[in-house]
């Protein structure tokens, strides 16, 4: 039998000989796929597996010639008077560096966009306060987020049917959302018991309720937590990776702790089961353990995410596990 593997989603399928050659649509992404004869397929990944057993052995002579140097540099760690939620110190390329050596090592080419780690701006702030009350406050990310795609201007937050302090909860957010220019208006009305928003139309808006929020929330989750252990880390927003066979990822959040101890947090706030094989596929090819490797599903149950993560290497965890899977890891 011949072999499709497709470069851009890593499926593979057996064809008939006769194919061998020939280049078809992927079934999974539709991408264009070469057809190999098996024992072609089998040689190359022989090569890259006898390349990977070699230089697990250079480094392992490395470090055994001079024990003292670490797998990776620490970062330093950010001064105590450094306000996680309000500085550039984690934009410096000093601050990435641990995560350019770490990536190094494995002969993946790592594109740092160092600016997604600003916090100087209120997205933090933001992300942090749905993240910590989304079962209050999905409505009103819904409602937004269904606006924005419609392309309306305004949506209106109801408050019918819902306690004294969801309603306090939900009122106090949509004015934080007004305080720091999220929406362009917060108007209570109190005859008809809801409340206006007239939304922003800026890109760096809509992309955040759109998702990124959750990006936010599971870095600054992931730096508190840290901090309050004396952990040194490096992180990243927005990691660029590029495989040896090209293949492309773009990592929402990715850690470094203590220079040796990698996380990577991939976060959907949306459909997410399509995605699995990708992250599976990725695991493998950094060498991760699934506990490493989170998808942290906004909303989802810790029921749903014990199954799922009992199905696949992978650890899945809702806003809410996130903070506890941490503690498992370090």
């Amino acid at each position: 039998m011949a072999i499709l593997r497709c470069n851009k989603c890593t499926h593979l399928q057996e064809q008939a000989d006769e194919l061998i050659g020939a280049t078809l649509a992927c079934p999974r992404c539709a991408n264009p796929t070469a057809v190999y004869p098996t024992l072609f397929f089998v040689g190359r990944v022989l090569e890259k597996y006898f390349d990977a057993q070699r230089e697990i052995v250079r480094l392992k002579a490395t470090v055994s010639a001079n024990p003292a140097v670490s797998p990776a540099t620490p970062a330093p760690a950010p001064p105590d008077a450094v306000d996680l939620s309000n500085t550039k110190h984690l934009t410096s390329e000093r601050q990435h560096q641990p995560i350019a050596e770490w990536f190094d090592r494995k002969q993946i080419g790592v594109q740092v966009e160092t600016d997604a780690v600003d916090t100087t701006g209120f997205f933090d702030e933001v992300a942090v306060s749905i993240g910590r009350n989304l079962p209050v406050l999905k409505e009103v990310l819904d409602r937004i987020r269904w606006a924005q795609q419609k392309g309306y201007s305004s949506t209106v937050i109801g408050f019918d049917g819902k306690s004294p302090e969801d309603v306090r909860t939900i009122s106090s957010f949509c004015q934080q959302l007004y305080d720091f220019s999220f929406v362009a208006k917060a108007i209570p009305n109190r005859q008809k018991n809801n409340l206006l928003l007239a939304l922003q139309t800026a890109a760096a808006v809509r992309h955040f309720f759109n998702g990124e929020w959750l990006e936010w929330f599971a870095l600054m989750t992931c730096l508190e937590y840290a901090r309050e252990r004396n952990k040194r880390f490096s992180c990243a927003r927005k990691l660029g990776l590029t495989l040896s066979n090209d293949d492309r990822y773009e990592l929402d959040v990715f850690l470094l702790i203590d220079g040796q101890l990698p996380i990577v947090i991939e976060c959907k706030s949306g459909e997410f089961r399509s995605d699995i094989d990708k992250y599976v596929a990725l695991r493998k090819r950094l060498g991760l353990s699934g506990r490493n490797v989170v998808l942290c599903v906004a909303g989802l149950s810790d029921e749903h995410a014990r199954g799922l993560s009992a199905m696949y290497d992978l650890s899945f965890v809702s806003e809410s596990g996130l903070l506890a899977h941490l503690g498992s890891l370090f």
